[in-house]
């Protein structure tokens, strides 16, 4: 079968104008989100297989991120602005039927776009990204893991911070997140310290988290309220990842009619990065309605 080639694209969308990694053509969409601090690139290894099966495949650069437009001020990354970005994409594909796939941030807007049901979806696919339904007290060892949350919200400081020694925080907050290390080519590295050192782009992201703590988007989205999702869900989740712990998965049929979760041992934060294959398996398996393989630990949820 030959290679599917990714090509980039422009798409505008809800005022802004995205890039855009694109695979294959028609009129189902699978969109993908990236989350931080990474970019549309992040699903490289997915887009041929989403191709192969029929997909229109995209993965923006989400605002503010890599070659996407980047509107200066934390109150353009508020989570409102986030869901009418995904609504404009969808809108400017004109699919039939569309897959929201996320991981992290991405999942944190995908998650809340599905709940309030922004556009129809036909499936949805979340990768390390905890259920909205959050506990109102998190427990210590998320709260330990979340810490540089807080940091954020700092102004400058965290600026300053990542673009120390050629943004080597780029690096070291892949490293220290990964389950498999090794499965981080220094070539991607690279292309994510050279997007976070653009003017203004390490401030864009980091803008999300302020807009979500200080901007009050956290609050809004708990008066909101979560209603349960009723769009099947495939959740995919690292068991090694340090930065969200496993249980947060554990009380997922609580706010989700229909999931089928897997959990991959070893892996980290960067679950479609470190295990292309095992995710892609999995993928083509619950896309396509075939049984789906993989571990259903943690703790046979």
């Amino acid at each position: 079968m030959a290679r599917t080639e990714i090509r980039s694209e422009r798409i505008r969308a809800n005022g802004l104008d995205f890039l855009v990694n694109a695979a294959g053509e028609g009129d189902r969409l699978a969109l993908c989100l990236h989350g931080f601090p990474e970019l549309g690139v992040s699903w490289r290894h997915q887009l041929p297989l989403l191709a192969s099966l029929g997909y229109r495949a995209w993965a923006p650069d989400l605002r503010g991120y890599g070659g996407s437009d980047r509107p200066k001020g934390s109150a353009h990354y508020a989570i409102e602005k986030l869901l009418d970005d995904v609504a404009g994409l969808i809108d400017a594909a004109g699919p039939r039927e569309t897959v929201l796939i996320a991981h992290d941030w991405g999942a944190m807007i995908a998650w809340q776009f599905a709940a309030h049901a922004v556009r129809p979806l036909d499936r949805l696919v979340i990768l390390n990204g905890p259920p909205p339904g959050l506990p109102k007290r998190p427990s210590l060892a998320q709260l330990r893991r979340s810490a540089y949350v807080f940091f954020f919200q700092l102004p400058w400081l965290p600026e300053r911070a990542f673009a120390r020694r050629g943004y080597a925080a780029i690096d070291e907050a892949f490293r220290r997140a990964a389950g498999r290390p090794e499965s981080l080519e220094e070539a991607d590295l690279r292309r994510y310290r050279e997007a976070a050192a653009k003017p203004g782009a390490t401030t864009a992201m980091i803008d999300y988290y302020r807009a979500l703590v200080r901007g009050g988007g956290m609050r809004r989205m708990t008066a909101r309220g979560f209603p349960t999702i009723e769009t099947p869900t495939l959740l995919i989740w690292g068991d090694a990842d340090p930065v969200l712990v496993p249980s947060m998965t554990a009380d997922a049929g609580k706010w989700v009619k229909d999931v089928t979760r897997r959990f991959l041992p070893g892996v980290g934060h960067w679950v479609q990065q470190e295990a292309p294959d095992e995710v892609n398996e999995i993928l083509a398996a619950w896309l396509t309605d075939a049984p789906v393989p993989g571990n259903l630990h943690w703790e046979q949820v």
